[in-house]
Protein backbone atom coordinates (compact mmCIF):
# COMPACT_ATOMS: atom_id res chain seq x y z
CA UNK A 1 0.00 0.00 0.00
CA UNK A 2 1.35 3.16 -1.14
CA UNK A 3 2.11 5.88 1.29
CA UNK A 4 -0.28 8.38 -0.33
CA UNK A 5 -3.41 5.66 -0.13
CA UNK A 6 -5.74 6.58 3.06
CA UNK A 7 -6.40 3.08 5.35
CA UNK A 8 -9.69 2.30 5.46
CA UNK A 9 -10.65 -1.25 6.83
CA UNK A 10 -14.64 -0.74 4.84
CA UNK A 11 -12.39 -0.91 1.86
CA UNK A 12 -10.00 -3.26 2.65
CA UNK A 13 -6.90 -0.86 2.22
CA UNK A 14 -5.28 -1.41 5.04
CA UNK A 15 -1.59 -2.50 4.78
CA UNK A 16 0.18 -5.66 3.17
CA UNK A 17 1.24 -7.02 6.10
CA UNK A 18 -2.04 -6.78 8.33
CA UNK A 19 -4.08 -8.32 5.68
CA UNK A 20 -1.96 -11.05 5.21
CA UNK A 21 -1.71 -11.77 9.37
CA UNK A 22 -3.16 -14.19 10.34
CA UNK A 23 -6.19 -13.96 12.97
CA UNK A 24 -8.32 -15.72 15.26
CA UNK A 25 -11.18 -15.40 17.05
CA UNK A 26 -12.27 -15.55 20.41
CA UNK A 27 -13.16 -18.77 20.30
CA UNK A 28 -9.58 -20.06 19.05
CA UNK A 29 -7.52 -17.99 21.35
CA UNK A 30 -10.09 -19.29 24.25
CA UNK A 31 -8.84 -22.84 23.32
CA UNK A 32 -5.06 -22.07 23.07
CA UNK A 33 -5.09 -20.32 26.45
CA UNK A 34 -7.46 -23.03 28.23
CA UNK A 35 -4.74 -25.86 26.95
CA UNK A 36 -2.01 -23.39 28.11
CA UNK A 37 -4.09 -23.56 31.98
CA UNK A 38 -4.00 -26.93 31.57
CA UNK A 39 -0.78 -27.58 31.47
CA UNK A 40 0.16 -24.74 33.81
CA UNK A 41 -1.97 -26.73 36.48
CA UNK A 42 -0.18 -29.81 35.98
CA UNK A 43 2.93 -28.05 36.90
CA UNK A 44 1.63 -26.00 39.33
CA UNK A 45 4.11 -27.11 42.14
CA UNK A 46 7.15 -25.10 40.60
CA UNK A 47 7.25 -21.44 41.41
CA UNK A 48 7.82 -20.62 38.11
CA UNK A 49 5.19 -21.73 36.61
CA UNK A 50 2.79 -19.77 38.44
CA UNK A 51 -0.26 -18.22 36.06
CA UNK A 52 -0.08 -14.04 35.32
CA UNK A 53 -2.84 -12.03 36.16
CA UNK A 54 -2.84 -10.99 33.00
CA UNK A 55 -2.96 -14.15 31.82
CA UNK A 56 -5.73 -14.94 33.69
CA UNK A 57 -8.07 -11.89 32.53
CA UNK A 58 -6.97 -12.54 29.23
CA UNK A 59 -8.59 -16.06 29.68
CA UNK A 60 -11.56 -15.12 31.68
CA UNK A 61 -12.11 -12.08 28.53
CA UNK A 62 -12.14 -14.75 25.76
CA UNK A 63 -14.38 -17.49 27.32
CA UNK A 64 -16.67 -14.76 28.13
CA UNK A 65 -16.93 -13.73 24.94
CA UNK A 66 -16.49 -16.56 22.62
CA UNK A 67 -19.22 -17.39 21.18
CA UNK A 68 -18.65 -21.41 20.56
CA UNK A 69 -17.09 -23.48 23.22
CA UNK A 70 -16.82 -26.73 21.39
CA UNK A 71 -13.41 -27.24 19.66
CA UNK A 72 -15.45 -29.22 16.72
CA UNK A 73 -17.53 -26.38 16.55
CA UNK A 74 -14.67 -23.30 16.72
CA UNK A 75 -13.15 -25.59 13.23
CA UNK A 76 -16.45 -25.72 11.16
CA UNK A 77 -16.49 -21.65 12.01
CA UNK A 78 -13.42 -21.51 10.54
CA UNK A 79 -13.76 -23.78 7.97
CA UNK A 80 -17.20 -22.22 6.59
CA UNK A 81 -16.22 -18.92 6.81
CA UNK A 82 -12.89 -19.79 4.78
CA UNK A 83 -15.13 -20.65 1.91
CA UNK A 84 -16.16 -17.34 1.15
CA UNK A 85 -12.75 -16.24 0.56
CA UNK A 86 -12.66 -13.16 3.11
CA UNK A 87 -9.72 -11.32 4.70
CA UNK A 88 -8.08 -12.81 8.11
CA UNK A 89 -9.97 -9.86 9.77
CA UNK A 90 -13.26 -9.77 8.09
CA UNK A 91 -13.55 -13.54 8.95
CA UNK A 92 -12.75 -12.96 12.42
CA UNK A 93 -14.83 -10.02 13.25
CA UNK A 94 -17.67 -12.16 11.76
CA UNK A 95 -17.02 -15.44 13.88
CA UNK A 96 -16.86 -13.03 16.91
CA UNK A 97 -20.01 -10.86 16.35
CA UNK A 98 -22.14 -13.72 14.96
CA UNK A 99 -24.59 -11.10 13.28
CA UNK A 100 -27.69 -12.65 12.59
CA UNK A 101 -28.81 -10.79 9.50
CA UNK A 102 -26.71 -9.54 6.28
CA UNK A 103 -27.46 -5.83 7.14
CA UNK A 104 -25.85 -6.29 10.56
CA UNK A 105 -22.82 -8.39 8.66
CA UNK A 106 -22.54 -5.62 5.82
CA UNK A 107 -22.10 -2.78 8.36
CA UNK A 108 -20.13 -5.00 10.80
CA UNK A 109 -17.41 -5.78 7.77
CA UNK A 110 -18.62 -3.26 5.05
CA UNK A 111 -15.87 -4.61 3.18
CA UNK A 112 -17.93 -7.69 2.05
CA UNK A 113 -19.86 -5.65 -0.15
CA UNK A 114 -16.59 -3.91 -1.62
CA UNK A 115 -13.15 -5.18 -3.64
CA UNK A 116 -14.69 -6.45 -6.57
CA UNK A 117 -15.29 -9.87 -5.12
CA UNK A 118 -18.44 -8.51 -3.13
CA UNK A 119 -20.52 -11.06 -1.67
CA UNK A 120 -24.22 -11.06 -2.89
CA UNK A 121 -27.02 -10.54 -0.50
CA UNK A 122 -27.88 -14.24 -1.16
CA UNK A 123 -24.16 -15.83 -0.23
CA UNK A 124 -24.04 -13.13 3.12
CA UNK A 125 -27.69 -14.57 4.11
CA UNK A 126 -26.43 -18.14 3.58
CA UNK A 127 -22.79 -17.63 5.20
CA UNK A 128 -24.97 -16.38 8.26
CA UNK A 129 -27.28 -19.33 7.74
CA UNK A 130 -24.42 -22.28 8.33
CA UNK A 131 -22.74 -20.51 11.07
CA UNK A 132 -26.12 -20.72 13.03
CA UNK A 133 -26.63 -24.51 12.45
CA UNK A 134 -23.38 -24.48 14.23
CA UNK A 135 -24.33 -22.57 17.34
CA UNK A 136 -27.74 -24.28 17.05
CA UNK A 137 -26.51 -27.66 17.68
CA UNK A 138 -23.31 -26.88 19.63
Amino acid sequence: MSGEEEENAAELKIPDEFLKAKCLMNCEVALILEHKYEQLQQMADDPMNQMSQVFEKSLQYVKRFSRYQNPDAVRQVREILSRYQLAEFELCVLGNLCPETVEEAIAMVPSIKTRGRAHDDEAIEKMLNDLSLIKKFE
